[in-house]
């Protein structure tokens, strides 16, 4: 069902809102609403692209359109210059706290996921896990606590940035998570990059794409299988695809998985834990 803009809550004018489609958190207004009249307005996100108007039997005019387009257009640059504000902010913050943090020794995150640090830092208490772009640009930082409740810096850059492991030598393999890659990266030696999640996986690949044109890129999903849609291997899928990729895809048979199995890291503590039993 298409989300519905209620319309007659805004009245007049250049409007900024939640969008019905892609929004989760009511501070973030990624939807420009540009109302001419009560009887027609227009609403478009910057973010996800969704587009609603509002419109009666009277077809606009064209300068109607034209004054429709440019408002419209005013409030899409009024949104990137604060969005450009809030990452630079971030990207501020995350240098200064990767200044003030310490190479990670031991941590209780690491310790669970039976993986290592791979150059992560931690500041109190918490894990840093860098955000950097393909020309190496720290825009933002993941933050791990040792119960492994992960939080991103407020405004800053995740798309297109990842956290890489190892040197990249004819293969790459892009994960979601941190652990995830580390798991990869311990068992096969083949350089990974983590993308967070997996509405980044596509931007990753098209970055890795372009930096290592001759590469072959593998994709390693998560398999959601209790997430209705299984999001992880749609978004693995699609952004193999749409780079030449292959898919990587965890095979859990003859083990005991649980509800929350879904990665090659969860997959790798169910083989040792099989393999301890024995």
């Amino acid at each position: 069902m298409t989300p519905q803009i209620l319309w007659n809550e805004f009245p007049v004018g250049d409007h900024r809102a939640m969008c019905p489609m892609c929004g989760t958190n009511p501070k973030k207004k990624d939807m420009g609403i540009t109302v001419l009249s009560a009887e027609h307005g227009i609403a478009h996100c910057f973010k996800c692209g969704f587009v609603a108007s509002n419109r009666h039997e009277r077809e606009l005019t064209e300068a109607e359109r034209k004054a429709f387009k440019r408002r419209m257009d005013a409030l899409r640059k009024a949104h990137e210059a604060e969005q450009r504000e809030r990452q630079a902010k971030a990207a501020a913050e995350a240098a200064q706290m990767w200044l003030k943090s310490q190479p990670v020794v031991e941590h209780p995150y690491l310790s669970k996921k039976g993986v290592k640090a791979h150059g992560l830092r931690v500041h109190g208490g918490l894990l840093l896990v860098p955000l950097r772009d393909a020309n190496g640009v720290l825009h933002s930082l993941q933050t791990i606590t040792a119960e492994g409740d992960k939080r991103f810096l407020p405004g800053g850059r995740v798309r297109g940035c990842y956290f890489s492991i190892g040197r990249p030598s004819g293969r790459i393999v892009i994960a979601e998570g941190f652990a995830t890659a580390a798991s990869l990266f311990e068992d096969s030696g083949t350089a990974v990059a983590a993308a967070f999640n997996s509405g980044n996986l596509l931007p990753v690949a098209k970055a890795m794409r372009s930096k290592f044109p001759c590469s072959d890129i593998y994709i390693a999903a998560d398999d959601d299988h209790m997430t209705p849609g299984n999001p992880g291997m749609v978004a693995a899928t699609d952004a193999a695809l749409a780079i030449g990729g292959l898919l990587m895809k965890p095979d859990f048979s003859g083990l005991q998985r649980g509800p929350k199995d879904s990665d090659f890291n969860d997959l790798k503590r169910l083989i040792q834990e099989k393999e301890a039993s024995q």
